[in-house]
């Protein structure tokens, strides 16, 4: 999940990483009660958007309804701007660049610091790569001081007690948050000290579960912003399934490929063979997963079914509700069995057990039962 500006930064306040100072403006608001000097800043999940025109300087000497008009008047990267940060306006000394990301290739977190901020970081790294410091963190250990004394030193940072504590905020929002990327660019040396005046974080849908709370907040702000067909393009299409006809006769069905593959090997360990795979592409619903079933039980030689669900970002209440829908739809007794756990799985648990479908917390266990019953027809 890709987050707002302006949601960024309300995490940074909560780790104590310095912000401007500002509020939001929605198409609505007519700007009357504003006060020079200020930023005005487009709210898009894009890129670009300075040299797209999407931020203004407001000093007071026009009115400032014509430029808030303007900027949503923009539609940035395919993105229609709606809703304006109105920031306070600092005087900068100077800019760098700040991130903890991934090295996908080691999948560990890495710090990136250059000192060239305010630049896009891939730009950057083209015209003055010998400028950019990559420091692997151990994810065990954590980010040390020689490491922060290292980029320090590389930067020229005079405040240094007061750039290490940002570092550590930062990296304390990637782990804490589950992010996948948290940068600040340009983190700003003003006269006063540090100010993070732009604030991206994304964080890994599939880590929902153990946020569910903040996620559910963050979209409904998304909500709020964004045309409802907007805020949920997200959600999945069903031409996200995957199916495989194999020769045998269970059918299974996964809401993760890998988690669908080792169930696989355990069907063939315990004896059985799969009659096809359906994967149901990650972030699912109620609709997906009926589909699925349909899609499974149209096999001739299926004997039984096999629904192994993972429920990180996905909802095991959805699931459950389209395998009702399916039981209700169906003409013939097929025997499903469940392996369902993660989000709201108390509830899903709960309507599997009304139906009379059975569910189980251990893989193997339902494995196990699947084969036995395919067996036994």
């Amino acid at each position: 999940m890709k987050l707002y500006e302006f949601q960024g930064k309300e995490i940074f306040k909560k780790y104590g990483i310095p912000v401007q100072s500002g509020f939001l403006i929605h198409a609505k608001d007519n700007g009357k009660d504003l006060t020079p000097p200020l930023v005005l800043k487009s709210q898009v999940l894009v890129g670009g958007r300075g040299k797209a025109g999407g931020i203004k300087i407001w000093d007071g000497s026009t009115d400032a309804s014509k430029i808030i008009n303007d900027l949503f008047a923009l539609t940035i990267q395919g993105e229609k701007v709606k809703a304006i940060l109105a920031l306070e306006k600092v005087d900068i000394l100077r800019e760098i660049y700040l991130s903890i990301t991934f090295n996908r290739g080691k999948s560990t977190p890495v710090l990136i610091v250059g000192t060239s901020g305010g630049m896009d970081i891939e730009e950057s790294a083209r015209l003055n790569k010998e400028k950019i410091y990559f420091v692997e963190i151990d994810p065990f250990l954590g980010i040390l001081e020689y490491q922060i004394r290292f980029v320090a030193k590389k930067l020229n940072i005079d405040n240094y007690l007061e750039f290490k504590n940002i570092i550590r905020a930062v990296y304390k929002i990637f782990k804490e948050y589950d992010a996948t990327l948290v940068e600040i660019n340009p983190l700003a040396i003003t006269p006063g000290g540090f100010v993070a005046i732009d604030a991206k974080v994304n964080l890994d849908d599939q880590s929902r579960f153990r946020h569910e709370e903040l996620f559910n907040k963050l979209r409904e702000e998304k909500e709020f912003i964004q045309d409802k067909k907007e805020a949920h393009a997200s959600k999945p299409k069903e031409d996200t399934i995957t199916y495989v006809s194999l020769s045998g006769d269970i059918g299974v069905i996964s809401d993760g490929a890998g988690t669908g593959l080792f169930t696989l090997d355990l069907i063939n360990e315990y004896g059985g063979k799969v009659a096809n795979f359906c994967e149901m592409g990650g972030i699912t619903n109620s609709e997906v997963m009926l589909k699925s079933l349909k899609m499974v039980a149209s096999d001739q030689s299926v004997k039984s079914i096999l629904v192994v669900l993972i429920g990180g970002f996905n909802r095991m209440d959805d699931m459950a509700e389209g395998i009702l829908k399916f039981k209700k739809e169906l003409n013939k007794d097929i025997p499903i069995f469940i392996r369902m756990c993660g989000t709201k799985e108390e509830i899903g648990k709960e309507l599997m057990k009304k139906a009379n479908i059975p569910v189980y917390d251990s893989l193997n266990i339902a494995v196990k039962k699947a084969v036995k019953k395919a067996m036994e027809n």
